[in-house]
Parts: structure tokens; C-alpha cells; sequence
């Protein structure tokens, strides 16, 4: 604001100044009256000098006059002279008239003041413009080039370079502004350092977690081989577990697979946690949603199989047979959903679980290849009739709180029933982003226990 007020002070200090030199000027075009006495004067000189015989040019010279030796009214150059307003007096020494004398005065006087006025003219002209470009300058280095700093200012920050300090000028109209902007900068350049920081400690306790979980599998692995092996009587040069002809062989025999089939299950489970770490590793938590899901076209009985490798947790009763169809799956995904939702139950409710199967059909509008809804001509929507296989999972536990339960598929969000209990809240919300990749969906609510019904679209 003081520049502005700088700029009104100046520009109306000019204008008084250009106001006064017209009243400068127009003071100079005073009327002048003639002085009759003088020109008698010289009009008895001039008689004088024609009776003692001087010549006519030189008279006019010394006098500042026209001399007019004619006797004719019309004479073209008296007529001339009073056109422009000249003083005209009788000439007649020693009393004969033989011509006029005329004083263009008016004519000089109307020449100076035209000369007087075409030099001032300049003169302001030149005032004017010499003003108009200090103004120019002056509007350039306290507007124009703060805009211009500010424009390349923020292109240099959208491309990122914040390392690039926005130039500050005394008296500059956008002081405050540029003045903000700059901190702005500053503050971008600490925020990408903190993230920066940040993503670099993220991705070193990602690869410290992965690596630390790596080796106990690792581990699991070994001890599974070796449990196989031993079973087997592999480690007894190659001999196979004799038939059990006797009561205390059949036993051992029963215990030798009933420990086959654990060592199996840690296997498997074993495998899981490594490709489970390895996909941790690639999306290092951060963006959880760039984690692969392919669903294909898979037989909904190998589901079964993703159950069967859960008894680990506790009971788990299957109530009735799968329906034996095509479903979009993701095969790894899938079962860490139904590993998950089944981990859960026991870790909150501890009872047995229950899973049953069934299908339905829902009508729903079908999508384009741009992902659109297709409508009809008439504008209205066109639906078509899907198939869905359902997973319903239930436990016989007291149910989630009622105040939880629509947030508890929110990414990172843990219920009040959490307390003491370990888990990142990431558990439901990965099982319900698995499913809806695999063009299905989770439905859950309380009946008697916790329920979560995983659905998967049909082929």
C-alpha cells in the first residue's frame, strides 16, 4: 500500500506542475494596446528620411515597416496589409499623400506567440513522455517483475525444485505476498525432507521386519523337512514305517501321520508367510491398494482345501458341502481372506467356527468396458441377473460392539474389544479389498456370534 500511495502522490505532483505551466502559458497572450504616440513618431521619421532622399528599403529596415507608394485604394499589397491586421498611417511630407506606411505588428506579435507556443508544446510533450516512461520503469520494477518472479517462482515449484528462493526487493507491492510464498517453500523444502526421512525409516523397518521374519520361516521350513523325513524313515537308511501288525505299531503308526499332517500344515502355512512378506515388502504398507489381485477362473472345491488347512486354529465345522462351480478367484488372496476372517473369530471369540456354502442370484446393471453402467435407449438401466457363490463364516462369541462395526473395514481402525490383542487393523480391510478386486464383495454383522459372508462372483 505505501508504494501505491507513492505513485498517487507523484502522479498528481506531475499534474500540478502541467497545470501550472499552462497557466504559465496562457498568461503570456496578455493584450498589448498600441502606442499611438510612438507611431507618430516614427511615421514623422520616416517623412523626414523620404525628403532627405533616403531609399525606401533601408528606411523600412531601420523602422520595421512597408512602405506603399500608390495612390489606389485596391492597391493588392495595402490590401495585404490590412488583411493581416497591420497599423496603416497616412504618408504625405510636407503635406502632399503619396502612399500609406503600415507596422505589421499584429503579424509579429501573432508569430511569437505561435512560436512561443509550439517550443512549450514541446517542452510538455517532452515532460510527458519522459513521465510516461519513468512510470513505465517504475511500474515494471515494482509490478510487472514481482509477477514475473512470482509466474517462474511456482513453475519451478510444480516442477519440484524447491531449492530455488524467490528474490525479495524493498518497497515491492506484493512484499507480504512474496514474503508468504517464500515461507511456503521453506515449508514444502522441511515437508519433503521429513517425508523423505520418513519413507527412508519406513522402508529400512519394512526390510528389517521382512528379514526378521524371513529367517524364523526359514527355520520352520528346516524343522518340517527334518520332521518329514524322520516319519518317513528317511533318516534310518531309507526304511518305511513298518505295517502296524501290532496295537503299539498302529499307534505309532497313527502318531507318525497325525504329525505328517501338522508338519504339512506348517509347511504350507510357512510358504504363505513368505509370499505374504515378499508383497509387504513391494508395497512396504504405504499404499496398500497396490497389491495384486488376479482373479481367474478357478473350481470354488479348492476352497474346501483353504479351510481344511486352518484346524490349526481350533474347531472348525463345516456345516454343508460346496457347491461345485466356476468362481473369479484369486487363489492366494482368497485364502488369506478366509485365514484372516477365520483368525479373527478365534482371536475374539474363541468358540468353534462354523462354515457353510450356498449360492444366490442377484440382478444388478451389467458394465461396460470403460467401466460404465449400460443403459437402454430409453435411458433406462439395463440389468441382467448374477451369480454369486457364498463363504458364511460364524463364530458363537458375543458379537462386535454396534459402534464398531460399520468402521471395521476402515484401513488401520481396531475395535474397543482390541485391548491387549495384537494386530495393525489392516486385517478386514485387506479382506474386503480382496474381494471386491475379485469382482465379489463381504458382507458382516452380528446373529448369535459374529458373522462374515465372503462372495464370490460365478463364472
Amino acid at each position: 500500500m505505501k508504494i501505491l500511495r507513492q505513485i498517487a502522490i507523484g502522479y498528481t505532483l506531475f499534474m500540478l506542475l502541467v497545470l501550472l505551466a499552462f497557466l504559465y502559458i496562457n498568461r503570456q497572450f496578455s493584450f498589448a494596446q498600441r502606442d499611438l504616440v510612438r507611431y507618430n513618431e516614427l511615421l514623422h521619421k520616416v517623412e523626414a528620411e523620404i525628403l532627405a532622399g533616403e531609399r525606401e528599403s533601408v528606411i523600412e529596415k531601420r523602422y520595421h515597416c512597408e512602405i506603399i507608394l500608390s495612390n489606389e485604394i485596391n492597391d493588392p499589397e495595402l490590401a495585404e496589409m490590412y488583411r493581416d491586421s497591420a497599423f496603416i498611417l497616412d504618408l504625405a511630407p510636407n503635406g502632399e499623400y503619396i502612399g500609406k506606411v503600415a507596422w505589421p505588428d499584429e503579424l509579429d506579435r501573432y508569430n511569437a506567440a505561435r512560436n512561443g507556443f509550439f517550443v512549450t508544446s514541446i517542452v510538455l510533450w517532452s515532460l510527458v513522455l519522459i513521465a510516461g516512461y519513468l512510470m513505465f520503469l517504475y511500474f515494471y520494477k515494482y509490478l510487472v517483475r514481482p509477477i514475473k518472479e512470482l509466474r517462474s517462482f511456482s513453475v519451478e515449484v510444480a516442477k519440484g525444485n524447491l531449492d530455488v528462493a524467490l528474490p525479495m526487493h524493498r518497497y515491492n507491492v506484493f512484499g507480504e505476498f512474496v514474503e508468504a510464498f517464500d515461507l511456503m517453500r521453506e515449508q514444502l523444502v522441511e515437508s519433503k525432507k521429513r517425508e523423505i526421512e520418513s519413507e527412508k525409516a519406513r522402508k529400512e523397518l519394512m526390510t528389517e521386519l521382512s528379514h526378521d521374519i524371513k529367517t524364523p520361516v526359514a527355520v520352520i521350513k528346516a524343522t518340517c523337512e527334518v520332521l518329514e523325513a524322520k516319519t518317513s524313515g528317511e533318516l534310518n537308511g531309507g526304511e518305511t514305517v513298518p505295517n502296524a501288525s501290532s496295537e503299539n505299531e498302529l499307534r505309532k503308526s497313527i502318531t507318525d501321520k497325525e504329525i505328517r499332517e501338522k508338519t504339512s500344515t506348517i509347511s504350507q502355512k510357512a510358504d504363505t508367510i513368505s509370499r505374504i512378506v515378499s508383497n509387504i515388502m513391494h508395497a512396504n504398507l504405504e499404499d496398500l491398494e497396490q497389491i495384486d489381485v488376479n482373479p481367474t477362473e478357478e473350481n470354488s472345491m479348492i476352497i474346501r482345501d483353504f479351510i481344511g488347512n486352518l484346524k490349526h486354529y481350533g474347531n472348525i465345522i463345516i456345516e454343508n458341502e460346496i457347491p461345485g462351480c466356476l468362481v473369479y478367484m484369486d487363489r492366494l488372496r482368497l485364502e488369506q481372506a478366509i485365514d484372516n476372517v477365520v483368525g479373527n473369530s478365534y482371536k475374539y471369540a474363541g468358540t468353534d467356527i462354523h462354515v457353510s456354502f450356498d449360492s444366490f442370484t442377484v440382478e444388478m446393471p451389467p458394465e461396460s468396458a470403460n467401466g460404465m453402467m449400460m443403459m437402454e435407449k430409453t435411458g433406462n438401466i439395463r440389468l441382467k441377473k448374477v451369480d454369486f457363490l457364498r463363504i458364511r463364516i460364524k463364530d458363537d462369541g458375543p458379537g462386535v460392539n454396534e459402534d464398531d462395526l460399520p468402521l471395521i473395514a476402515e484401513k488401520y481402525y481396531r475395535g474397543s474389544n482390541a485391548a491387549g490383542q495384537t494386530g495393525s487393523g489392516l486385517g478386514f480391510f485387506l479382506v474386503k479389498y480382496y474381494l471386491e478386486k475379485m469382482r465379489g464383495g463381504v458382507e458382516y454383522y452380528n446373529d448369535d456370534g459374529f458373522v462374515v459372508e465372503l462372495l464370490l462372483r460365478k463364472v
